[in-house]
Formats: structure tokens, sequence, C-alpha cells
């Protein structure tokens, strides 16, 4: 932030307010950095804290969302998840709806949100799982979604950190169409 006279300055130093534990995986955390509600952001001399209150997996609209992402290694209980248990453990992040696993069938934890993410992993190695193929990240690597159906599969047997970027984004109206349920 900024002091009285515009001089650049420290305001915190320490850790994040903000950890969400998934009751429905306890081993995972997840820890919002710094969130933003409008675009451009409003910069202030003295910020508010920007992460508290209820956990959101989304950006606000026009927001961003800065967060650390612990995956533990995946279990086989993750594996075996039914539908309704997938619906659960998303809506345990504060985004049920996006669950596509119903659909999919690809892997429990498969959901699309309308967000360009940029994935930055700091340890460990992840499974980024798409509709038909993977994409196997480890510590150094970048990655940017694209409102791609997903999940994310820490098959190692060790922890996983990622840092994520979320920005508020809009499908297009011919990708929009494209991804509805064929009945739907």
């Amino acid at each position: 932030g900024h002091d009285s006279t515009g001089k650049a300055v420290v305001l915190s130093d320490g850790a994040a307010p903000f950890v969400h534990i998934n009751p429905q995986r306890p081993d995972n955390s997840s820890t919002d950095i710094w969130r933003t509600g409008s675009m451009p952001a409003a910069i202030v001399s003295r910020p508010e804290e920007s992460t508290l209150g209820p956990r959101r997996q989304l950006p606000e609209k026009n927001g961003t969302v800065v967060r650390i992402n612990r995956f533990a290694p995946e279990t086989e209980m993750i594996r075996n998840m039914s539908a309704e248990e997938a619906k659960a453990a998303l809506a345990a992040l504060g985004n049920e709806g996006a669950s596509t696993f119903a659909d999919t069938g690809r892997h429990p934890l498969m959901h699309r949100t309308e967000t360009i993410d940029y994935a930055i992993v700091l340890s460990g190695e992840i499974t980024m799982v798409l509709d038909d193929s993977e994409v196997h990240l480890k510590a150094g690597d970048v990655l940017v979604q694209c409102g791609t159906n997903h999940a994310w599969s820490n098959r190692s047997d060790d922890f996983c950190d990622v840092a994520f970027i979320l920005i508020d984004g809009e499908f297009e109206p011919d990708l929009r169409e494209s991804l509805a349920p064929p009945n739907g």
C-alpha cells in the first residue's frame, strides 16, 4: 500500500487469514491470497483485507482471485465417488453447479468454470485431466486454462502446491452453445 505521503509501504506480512479446508477432503487446503471485484481493479492507498467472508471458488463478476491450493495424493475414495458425492465436494468449495462428472464420467472432480485460470505448480506434481486427454505438470510448470472442462489429480505420493490466478471470463456465444448438454 501507500502511506499518507504516497510512499510504498508493507501493510501485511504474515500468514494469510483465509484458509479453507474442504470437509470432503480434509488433507487439502485452499488459501486465498487476494481478491478483486472489478476491472480495472481499484488501487487504493490502504486496501482492506479482501479475502474475508464466505469461501468463493470463483471471482466476482469482473474480478480475480489469487489462491494457493494444496492437493493431497488422490485416494481410492476420490476415484470412486458417485456423481452426488462429486457435486457435494464441489458444493463444499462453493460451486456445486460447476460439476460435470455426471455428464462425462471421466473423473469425479471434473468441473468447468467461466474463468481464465493461470496455474503455477510450486511444488510436487499433478495431472490436469481434460475431456479426453491429460497433462502432467511438475514444479515450475505453468498452465493457462480457458474455461475448459477439467479436474486435478495428484497421482504421486506427496503433496502438490499450485498457485492459481482466476480471472472472471465470459464464454463467446458460439462456444457457449457447443458446451451445452445435448438435451439442455
